[in-house]
């Protein structure tokens, strides 16, 4: 099959490429002017130059494909021009939905996050789960405003659409806000914790880009939502598993919710006037982002159950262990390269 991707140079986009190509499919990936395609040539990818935001690139990298799985996002938990999160993340989607409909795609996998259900009163929650009355990120609220849009589609026009909705995802090569933690843990750069009871469902990017895969090929799913996860960690228990693969030491000290969140939020309104991502005890260009977004998602977690894609989709989950090991010898074979800071994937 001929298979239209965005946000193929992403870290959950590298793993469907390589998962992809594995099934012998052709890849038409869109890439914005300034990102490197180098990675996705040297794979024999056909690299369209575009962006989400311009419709008329994605029709025209869009045109001959069978198709489509749609990854660009705006990922992160600060950005100094909040009005991204929507271009982005709910813009975006709207031009990649309707060129599927004007291109005759035959299937379009949009990847959404487990997050979009906020705090269901259903715990632990499935596809089926009403969703919470809140959002805790603008990250959060435009992915979810998105999947309106992809629904909305799908309901009055027809779109052939399926949804992946994977929980935290966990592997090596993450430069994102997940890959951030583990990195300055290991640099004992986390001076301490704090939410240590909120619980999270984890997941192997591995089997996020399997489960995408297999969404893809299924017969006869149009219309279906899959959550991808399995393990659930507080995070103290994830911490502590950091701790115990890597041997550095948990941090010390443990604060109060009501002082994260104070802190959080000073520190996102400095970098709302200075422009720069908040951190916290690090240096501005490699610290880890501690933004009122970023606390207020730490603080609420969310547990779901993942089993329709281990029945449905054939999927085994990988242990979290294994993804943490992997995680953390990557962050340590590259400890001294320059961390990207939360970014937008395609």
């Amino acid at each position: 099959m001929r298979v239209f991707l965005t946000g193929a140079l992403g870290f959950i986009g590298r793993h469907v490429v390589a998962r992809l190509l594995q099934d012998g499919h052709d890849l038409v990936c869109l890439v914005r002017p300034t990102s490197d395609p180098a990675w996705l040539r040297e794979r024999g990818a056909t690299v369209v130059v575009g962006d989400v935001l311009d419709k008329d690139s994605v029709i025209a990298g869009m045109r001959g494909c069978d198709w489509a799985v749609h990854l660009a996002n705006l990922y992160s938990f600060w950005q100094p021009d909040r009005t991204l999160y929507a271009a982005v993340n709910i813009d975006g989607t709207r031009n990649v939905m309707e060129s599927v409909l004007e291109t005759g795609v035959a299937k379009v996998v949009h990847i959404s996050t487990a997050a979009v259900y906020g705090r269901p009163a259903e715990c632990p929650f499935t596809e089926e789960t009403p969703v919470g009355p809140v959002r805790f990120s603008e990250y959060a609220r435009t992915k979810y405003a998105s999947d309106l849009v992809a629904w909305e589609l799908y309901e009055k026009r027809g779109l052939p659409l399926v949804v992946i909705y994977p929980g935290v995802v966990l592997g090596p090569g993450d430069p994102k806000y997940t890959g951030l933690y583990i990195r300055d843990f290991l640099r004992g750069r986390i001076p301490a914790t704090g939410f240590d009871d909120a619980v999270f469902t984890y997941v192997h990017v591995r089997d996020v880009a399997e489960g995408i895969a297999r969404a893809l090929a299924k017969p006869d799913n149009i219309g279906e939502k899959y959550l991808l996860g399995k393990e659930y960690l507080s995070n103290r228990q994830y911490s502590a598993l950091i701790s115990e693969l890597s041997g550095v030491p948990m941090p010390r000290l443990h604060l109060p919710g009501p002082v994260i969140m104070a802190i959080a939020g000073v520190l996102t309104w400095i970098a709302d006037r200075v422009k720069r991502p908040p951190v916290w005890a690090m240096s501005r260009d490699r610290g880890w982002v501690i933004s009122v977004d970023a606390m207020r998602t730490t603080r609420e977690g969310f547990r779901f159950d993942g089993s329709k894609a281990e029945r449905e989709l054939g999927l085994t989950y990988t242990p979290v262990r294994l993804a943490l090991q992997e995680a953390i010898a990557a962050c340590r074979q590259g400890l001294e390269a320059p961390a990207a800071q939360p970014h937008r994937s395609g």
